[in-house]
């Protein structure tokens, strides 16, 4: 069964489409959110970032009505730092996101306007899909979505703090919320269910150079004061004090870009979005890039280059956005800087950069739901969590939104497991760890990489979305199921076209096997080699696999992924039936007789974890670390088990020899 042809021109809808004029989107919006007839909402989103847009648009899709609250309509999907959207480990959650029908992939190709993969020269693991975006045509477009999303109201207002009630005694939890109370002094909403993604406006506070005031990003004030009351006092919370930057905005008319090398985009652009096959902005930018030595970098990596991309904050913008150059020095001192990089010696800055600290609630609070434990019905998303990142913020604010939807039409909370997503690996670090320093996602974090990569996020996650969670459409599930049915129909066709090597040789001679094999070799096996494509078996053998060319390169990675994956399956399935195994309070683990680096050993001593699933979600502790531990608590195990079979043959040898013993003493 094959849905491709509906799908597709859907995808090529959303690429063509035009989206109405801001000021026209602004209008329809008023008219929208002024006749806000209903008091009552399953769900409540406060803020409109990028977890904020997230939450509301999934809680809506589950089949929650939604309200989102925002502070200003203008800036809905703002791209508050850098005009850029996946890289390294972000871009493995974009593509869940995406998996999971989420926005901001199909915005970012919308409005990029520069692709690249990231750790191109590494395996396809760990590839980092990355765009530059144009700023305006990204809040835009989500702009447009949401406006459009069913069952979605958007209203522009300040919270002024939660609803709070006596908690439902049939579930835990010492609150309950029941809604919010706007700062304008209207009618309190009510809700089932609330969820806060408020950034770093929560007492959010700018700081340049010596000075500071009020505020969450430039140009905008922070959020009321007594939502931070009802947090800290009111429900208990525990909250915390982090700190991010942004660089400054330069000019771009007064930057000598002879001076610079250019980076260009890939030739061949990967899109975010399952659903697209190409990108809208034909690709004319360029990046430069520089080596400057700055602020904190300097002091902590003394005599070291840094490098600082120049990215264009638009396709009509005049203004230079540099990736790198993160700085809270006064203006006059960041100028004087900035001219001394190579190319900007001429420089002018349009908006100088600046530092925000803002409240967060310590995350080890909060349930994998994303629910806090102490406070049924609310959800919290985004730096808020302690987070930082467009990418982490939004993974969690979907995440949320279809958990709070899920609580307020009585449905069981879903949950994601860290051996089958970055999002579940994202949410578990948060939850069972806390966060010393803004978090952001790597692909280091994630134990089974080879597992979790973005080109089978559809795969990981689209079925569960639709079958369990509820958040994916139809169309889209349709689409994965096919992707699904034709890869392992691929594949079986590979399976079985089983040749000797000579024969192999034969048919492709250009492939480098070894003369001295003479094995029987199938075609997965085959794919496995570097200097071998799926579009060179394809041709050799048309009949069987030419019509699986569309997913040419998703086989050529399966394949090679293919024996790595089942082994790590075997391993996932070991360390998860092992989770609960005790690992003995009386380890030292500073002399355990296995491979552990020294700081593997200080953070198991220091901590004593009492189980091994504890101890693998224990910060800095390694997979690899994980299956040594595993190893030698069981091989102590059997040890100890021997030992006790064999205390009452020996137990029966002492009581002999102390018979004897007493039979030699004189009576």
């Amino acid at each position: 069964m094959s849905f491709s042809p509906s799908l597709n021109r859907y995808a090529s809808h959303m690429l063509t489409k035009k989206l109405p004029p801001l000021q026209s989107f602004l209008s329809r919006f008023s008219r929208h959110t002024s006749h806000l007839a209903r008091q009552q909402y399953d769900v409540i989103v406060v803020g409109g970032g990028h977890a904020g847009t997230e939450a509301a648009a999934a809680a809506a899709r589950v089949g929650a009505e939604t309200l989102l609250v925002t502070q200003k309509i203008q800036t809905i999907g703002a791209l508050s730092c850098n005009p850029s959207l996946g890289g390294v480990g972000k871009g493995h959650l974009v593509k869940e996101i995406d998996a999971l029908d989420g926005l901001c992939g199909r915005a970012g190709d919308w409005a990029g306007i520069f692709f690249s993969i990231l750790n191109r020269r590494k395996g396809p693991a760990v590839w980092g899909p990355r765009a530059q975006l144009d700023r305006q045509q990204y809040r835009e477009f989500i702009q447009s979505e949401l406006l459009s999303t069913p069952r979605l109201t958007v209203l522009e207002g300040s919270v002024e703090e939660l609803l709070v009630s006596e908690p439902n005694p049939e579930e835990p939890g010492h609150h309950r919320v029941t809604g919010i109370h706007l700062a304008n002094g209207s009618q309190p909403i009510s809700a089932s269910s609330v969820v806060l993604t408020t950034g770093t406006f929560l007492s959010g506070s700018l700081f340049m150079g010596q000075s500071t005031s009020p505020g969450g990003r430039i140009g905008d004030a922070p959020s009321s004061a007594g939502l931070s009351w009802t947090l800290r006092e009111r429900l208990g919370l525990r909250t915390g004090r982090l700190r991010t930057g942004t660089p400054p905005r330069i000019v771009k008319d007064s930057v000598d870009l002879s001076l610079v090398e250019v980076h260009p985009p890939d030739s061949h652009p990967t899109p975010f979005s399952f659903l697209n096959k190409n990108i809208r902005c034909k690709e004319d930018a360029k990046g430069p890039r520089y080596c400057p030595s700055i602020e904190s970098r300097v002091l902590r990596f003394p005599g070291r280059q840094h490098q600082v991309w120049l990215e264009p904050e638009g396709l009509t913008s005049d203004l230079l956005y540099p990736q790198g150059l993160s700085m809270t020095m006064p203006p006059d001192v960041q100028l004087r800087l900035i001219r001394e990089i190579p190319g900007l010696h001429r420089a002018e800055i349009h908006t100088p950069g600046y530092g925000v600290q803002y409240d967060f609630v310590c995350p080890t609070q909060l349930s994998p739901a994303l629910q806090v434990k102490s406070t049924q019905g609310l959800f919290l998303a985004g730096q808020i969590n302690g987070t930082t990142g467009y990418e982490e913020a939004a993974a969690q604010g979907l995440w949320a939104g279809v958990n709070a939807a899920r609580w307020a039409l009585s449905m069981p909370a879903v949950a994601l497991s860290r051996t089958e997503s970055y999002i579940g690996v994202l949410i578990d670090d948060l939850v069972s760890r806390g966060v010393t320093e803004p978090y952001r996602m790597f692909t280091s974090r994630a134990e089974f990489r080879t597992s979790l990569r973005p080109d089978n996020a559809d795969l990981r996650l689209t079925l569960k979305g639709f079958e369990e969670v509820g958040c994916v459409s139809a169309l889209r599930y349709q689409e994965a199921v096919r992707v699904r049915d034709s890869l392992q129909d691929a594949m079986a066709a590979l399976q079985a076209l089983t040749l000797s090597t000579p024969i192999w040789r034969k048919k492709l001679p250009d492939m480098r096997m070894s003369e001295n094999k003479n094995t029987l070799v199938n075609g997965m096996e085959v794919l496995q080699y570097n200097d071998v494509s799926f579009e060179m078996l394809a041709s050799a053998f048309p009949e069987c696999l030419s019509s699986h060319k569309e997913f040419a390169q998703r086989i050529k990675i399966e394949a090679v992924y293919r024996p790595h994956c089942q082994l790590q399956k075997k391993e996932i399935e070991r360390i998860q039936k092992e989770e609960n195994m005790s690992l003995p309070q009386d380890i030292d683990y500073f002399s355990l007789p296995v491979s552990l680096s020294q700081e593997v050993r200080e953070i198991l001593d220091r901590v004593r974890p009492t189980t091994l699933g504890a101890a693998t979600r224990l910060q800095g502790i390694t997979p690899a670390a994980i299956v040594h531990l595993l190893n030698y608590v069981r091989h102590r195990g059997q040890e100890e088990r021997r030992t006790h079979r064999q205390q009452p043959e020996k137990r029966e040898e002492r009581e002999e020899e102390l018979a004897a013993r007493n039979a030699s003493l004189p009576q």
